[in-house]
Parts: structure tokens; C-alpha cells; sequence
């Protein structure tokens, strides 16, 4: 299992746009990875949940993978995260 906390970039926070990016980037993956902001945790393969947090710009949030490729999959649920959509 591989854990990384990261800052909300996004000038909107995970709204639509970013978190559809996102449910697409964590689908490239195996492992099963979610991501937590304030003790609720989240499928990041689904769209509605990671809507669901409420993650705004500022906020930070713990991206969790567990499995064969979990180690690219937190780097690059990170980047999308980070970068400035």
C-alpha cells in the first residue's frame, strides 16, 4: 500500500471537469485506490464520490493504492490533483 497527502490546486477545487480527469487517469490502474479528505473515503474510480468530498482549493487529501501498480497510480492521481485545471 502506497500513501501520499497532497494540496487541492484548482482554482475550483475538484469540480467536473478535474474530477472526470481524474476518474479517468485512475482507471488506468489496477491497484485499488482511493482518496480521503477529512476521515471520508472515496472509490477514485468513481465520479459522483469524488464530487462527493467536496475538496476545494487549499484542502488537503490522501490519495491511497493498493495493488500490483499502486506506486505510478498515487504519482499520478497527484498530478492531476496538483495540476491547474
Amino acid at each position: 500500500m502506497k500513501q501520499l497527502v497532497v494540496t487541492v490546486q484548482g482554482e475550483a477545487g475538484l469540480h467536473a471537469r478535474p474530477a472526470g480527469v481524474l476518474v479517468k487517469k485512475a482507471g488506468e490502474f489496477t491497484s485499488k485506490i482511493t482518496i480521503e479528505k477529512e476521515g471520508k473515503s472515496i472509490d477514485a474510480k468513481r465520479l459522483l464520490a469524488i464530487l462527493s468530498l467536496g475538496a476545494k482549493k487549499g484542502d488537503l487529501i490522501t490519495i491511497t493504492a493498493d495493488g500490483a501498480d499502486e506506486d505510478s497510480a498515487v504519482v499520478a492521481i497527484k498530478e492531476v490533483i496538483e495540476a491547474n485545471h
